[in-house]
């Protein structure tokens, strides 16, 4: 882990993330600091983890499915202040 007190990295708005899955800035305070991208491959996820990330997937799909056809687009009822997309996506969380 290294930190930095460079103005290109601790600007303002700072910068945050991964940069092409080598590094990873993060914010700590008035501190940026570079870390090496985590390895997951050894992380096995668990049974629940795998039916949320399957539930998940099941609400993109339903969600992709309603803004393609400009007919339902139009007829789906959205949430105040979110779009169609996330309206549909959070109706179906809600329902399973």
């Amino acid at each position: 882990m290294a930190r930095t007190r460079n103005p290109l990295w601790t600007s303002s708005k700072g910068i945050r993330g991964g940069v092409l899955k080598e590094i990873v800035f993060k914010q700590y305070k008035d501190r940026t600091v570079v870390t090496k991208f985590p390895d997951m491959s050894n992380v096995v996820p668990t049974a629940l983890q795998l039916k949320e990330k399957r539930k998940f997937a099941d609400a993109i799909a339903f969600a992709k499915d309603i803004i393609s056809d400009p007919v339902k687009k139009v007829a789906y009822k959205k949430r105040k202040g979110l779009s169609v997309y996330h309206s549909a996506i959070k109706n179906h969380m809600e329902q399973r």
